[in-house]
C-alpha cells in the first residue's frame, strides 16, 4: 500500500486494448468479417422492431417482448463493435477512461436486461400455454410494460454496481486491457487497490441475476412441458411446442455462452479462449437471435411475407 500513497504515482488516464490479435492481415480480415456482422445485426433487428410495429397480427404480448429483445441487441453489439472495428485499423488501440467507463456499463446494462427479457419471455409462454382462458387479463398491456421496465430497471441497476466498483478502482501501473474491449476481469486484474469487498457485490449481483432469470424460465418451461404432455391432441401438441422453439434456442444460445464466460472456472480456459467466447456473446448472439426468431416462426414469416406482398402505395 506504500505505493498507493506516493504520490509521485501517474494515474491512468486511458487503457491500451490489445485487441484479438496482432497480424495485420488478419485484422483487415477480422475488420470485413465482423463489419458484415455488425451490419446483418442491426438491419436485422431494425426489421424485427419494424415489421412488429407495422404487423397488426403480431400486436401481442411476446412480440412486444421480442421487439425489446431487439432493441437491447443492438445496444449490445453496439456498446464494444464499432470500437472494435475502429482498432482494426488504428496502430494504437487506446480507450479513455471515461470511455472505458461507458462500455463496461453499457455491456453489463444490455446483457443483464436481456437475462430479465428473456426470463419475461418464458413467463408469457408460460401463461400462454399453461393458462390460456386468464392469458389476456394475466398478460395485459399494464403488466407487459410492466415487465419490460423491471428488465431495464434491473439492468441499471446491475450496470450501476459495476461502473460505481470501476470508478473505485486505482490505476497506477500497467494500462494495457487483454482483451477487444473493457471487460470487468481483467480491469480487476490492472487495479492497484483492494478491491476485495467489490468484486464480492459484483458477483452477487451478477450471479443473483444468472440464478433468478435461469430459475424463472426452468420453472416456466417445466410447467409448459407438463401441460403439453398433458394434451391428448398430437396437433395441438405441436403448435404449443413451436410457439416455443424460438425462445428455447435463443436461451439456450445465450446462456451456454453466458456459462463459459462468467460461471466456468477462470483456470479451465484460456484468455484467448474467452476473448472468443466473449466475440460470440457480444458480436454473433445479436445477429443470430433475429434469425432464429424469422427462421422459426411461422408468425414472423407470414407477417413478413404480407408485407413484402403488398403494394407500395396501396
Amino acid at each position: 500500500m506504500a505505493f498507493l500513497e506516493d504520490r509521485n504515482h501517474t494515474a491512468v488516464t486511458e487503457f491500451i486494448l490489445l485487441g484479438l490479435t496482432d497480424d495485420p492481415v488478419l485484422r483487415v480480415i477480422l475488420f470485413t468479417i465482423i463489419l458484415c456482422i455488425y451490419l446483418v445485426t442491426v438491419s436485422g433487428n431494425l426489421s424485427t422492431i419494424l415489421l412488429i410495429r407495422v404487423s397488426s397480427q403480431l400486436h401481442h404480448p411476446m412480440y412486444f417482448f421480442l421487439s425489446h429483445l431487439a432493441s437491447v441487441d443492438i445496444g449490445i453489439s453496439s456498446s464494444v463493435t464499432p470500437n472494435m472495428l475502429v482498432n482494426f485499423l488504428l496502430e494504437g488501440s487506446t480507450i479513455s477512461y471515461l470511455g472505458c467507463a461507458i462500455q463496461l456499463g453499457s455491456a453489463a446494462f444490455f446483457g443483464s436486461t436481456e437475462s430479465f427479457l428473456l426470463a419475461a419471455m418464458a413467463y408469457d409462454r408460460f401463461m400462454a400455454i399453461c393458462n390460456p382462458l386468464l392469458y389476456s387479463t394475466k398478460m395485459s398491456t399494464q403488466v407487459c410494460v410492466q415487465l419490460v421496465v423491471g428488465s431495464y430497471v434491473g439492468g441499471f441497476i446491475n450496470a450501476s454496481s459495476f461502473t460505481l466498483s470501476f470508478f473505485s478502482f486505482l490505476f497506477c501501473g500497467p494500462n494495457k486491457i487483454n482483451h477487444f474491449f473493457c471487460d470487468f476481469t481483467p480491469l480487476v486484474e490492472l487495479s492497484c487497490s483492494d478491491n476485495s469487498v467489490l468484486l464480492i457485490l459484483d458477483s452477487f449481483s451478477a450471479g443473483s441475476i444468472i440464478v433468478i432469470t435461469v430459475f424463472i424460465i426452468a420453472i416456466s418451461y417445466s410447467y409448459i412441458l407438463i401441460t403439453i404432455l398433458k394434451m391428448h391432441s398430437t396437433e395441438g401438441r405441436h403448435r404449443a411446442f413451436s410457439t416455443c422453439t424460438s425462445h428455447l434456442t435463443a436461451v439456450t444460445v445465450f446462456y451456454g455462452t453466458v456459462t463459459f464466460i462468467y460461471v466456468m472456472p477462470k483456470s479451465s480456459y484460456s484468455t484467448d479462449q474467452n476473448k472468443v467466447l466473449s466475440m460470440f456473446y457480444m458480436v454473433a448472439i445479436p445477429m443470430l437471435n433475429p434469425l432464429i426468431y424469422s427462421l422459426r416462426n411461422n408468425e414472423i414469416k407470414t407477417a413478413l411475407k404480407r408485407q413484402l406482398g403488398k403494394k407500395p402505395f396501396s
